[in-house]
């Protein structure tokens, strides 16, 4: 009996770990938050690719833990407010972070 109740215990303290492993933490996503990044970042690139207005290449987009931040250069300032107008309609975006410039 004291061998099962050490086995049990072992392996909650090993599942408790591995759970750990994969919570995230204010500066490391969990491997959902990750996947739902990367499908934002994938959404908001296709939504600023098809106006036509904007150089798409011309603009980087990186997700963290819903945060959208945008960067890169365009050729007016009203191509700035476009992009983030872009990434906030994009559905699961919590915020938008514009660092593009006007070059």
């Amino acid at each position: 009996m004291k061998f099962a109740h050490q086995f049990a215990t072992a392996v909650f303290i090993a599942s408790t770990l591995s759970l750990a492993g994969c919570a995230s933490t204010p500066t490391k996503e969990s491997a959902g938050e990750y996947i739902d990044d990367a499908a934002l970042t994938t959404k908001v690139k296709a939504s600023i690719f098809n106006e036509p207005s904007l150089k798409s290449t011309e603009i980087n987009v990186e997700t963290f833990k819903g945060t959208v931040q945008l960067s890169g250069f365009v050729a007016q300032p009203a191509d700035i407010t476009r992009a983030g107008e872009i990434a906030r309609g994009v559905k699961g975006v919590k915020e938008v972070k514009n660092d593009i410039r006007v070059k």
